[in-house]
């Protein structure tokens, strides 16, 4: 009994160090799996964490002051959203208050007085011709002129004779019909001699002088700019005869001409009000509204024309510029 106490003394001590050697290893453990996701993937130091903390929040938004002046706050509300629908072309002059000038008489040119790009007024002169017309109603004005101051003085002269009874009444009565004849021819070419043009005031002055003006003026008949001239000194010219002398349309209102795609054409309408831009004048907005839509699809690009009548009041836009349009749908 006395050997048996002490071996189990001894079993009991190595039990209780190996104990001791295991709770030791694990300490270390957990204090070295510590440092090492302290120092590996955690963040170095606590104001780092608290960064990653904030970045890592949902609710939290960091922006700059210059951002906070750009933000707008207002309530919620429901807001209508318009639709816009827009398609690119150029414009041109407005053709509908476009006029070409033709003489309406034959002849040839011999002064010119406006050239393309200078601003005409209604009735000022763009050029004159040497009308052959006019020179034939003139000299025919002349001799009526001259028939009628000779029956004129037969008549007085018969008349004379009549009353003092020198002369028969048969007489009279011819002289009175020869006048009145004359006189009926002198009117017709006198008014022949006005629709050239010519006021009264130039007639009676080529009756005094006796001499035919054979000048014929062609006026402008709308205030505009001249946009073509075809006439030229010594020029032959016709009425009707294409190309017009002259070309002069109003710029008060200009044309954009558009293309749009066959999905957008149920979404113009004629009168629609439409905003165009320029590339020559960005930032600047040209009201108008849409005038003319194509009755038919180009079958190689799906597209349509849209015509729209733009107002110009500072006659800025030129023909052929570059631009946009846009309309609220």
């Amino acid at each position: 009994m006395e050997d048996k106490t002490p071996i189990q003394t001894k079993k009991t001590k190595k039990r209780t160090s190996r104990i001791g050697v295991v709770v030791t290893a694990v300490v270390i453990i957990a204090a070295a799996a510590y440092l090492t996701g302290l120092l590996g993937g955690h963040p170095k130091n606590a104001k780092e964490a608290a960064s990653a903390s904030d970045t890592q929040s949902a609710d939290i938004v960091k922006i700059s002051e210059k951002q906070v002046a750009s933000i707008k706050v207002e309530p919620v509300g429901e807001h209508l959203f318009k639709l816009e629908k827009g398609a690119v072309g150029s414009t041109d002059y407005n053709e509908d208050m476009a006029v070409q000038v033709f003489t309406n008489y034959q002849g040839r040119i011999t002064g010119l007085f406006a050239k393309v790009g200078d601003d005409v007024k209604k009735g000022q002169t763009l050029f004159t011709i040497e009308s052959p017309d006019l020179m034939q109603a003139g000299s025919t004005l002349l001799a009526a002129a001259g028939v009628l101051e000779l029956t004129t003085k037969v008549l007085a002269r018969a008349q004379k004779l009549f009353k003092a009874g020198g002369g028969p009444e048969a007489a009279v009565e011819q002289a009175t019909s020869d006048q009145q004849t004359a006189l009926g021819a002198y009117q017709a070419a006198y008014n022949a001699v006005l629709v050239f043009g010519k006021t009264r005031a130039e007639v009676d002055r080529m009756l005094a002088e006796r001499k035919v003006d054979t000048t014929l003026i062609v006026e402008s008949p709308i205030n505009g700019r001249v946009t073509a001239r075809n006439a030229q000194p010594g020029l032959f010219v016709q009425p009707g005869n294409l190309p017009a002398p002259f070309t002069v349309a109003d710029i008060s209102t200009k044309w954009l001409i558009a293309n749009v795609i066959e999905s957008d054409i149920p979404y113009f309408h004629l009168g629609q009000p439409v905003r165009a831009e320029v590339t020559a004048y960005p930032g600047r907005a040209f009201d108008g509204k849409v005038s003319t839509i194509g009755t038919s699809v180009d079958p190689n690009t799906h597209r349509t024309f849209v015509r729209d009548e733009i107002k110009d009041p500072d006659n800025l836009l030129l023909c052929g510029m570059y631009g946009s349009f846009v309309i609220e749908t």
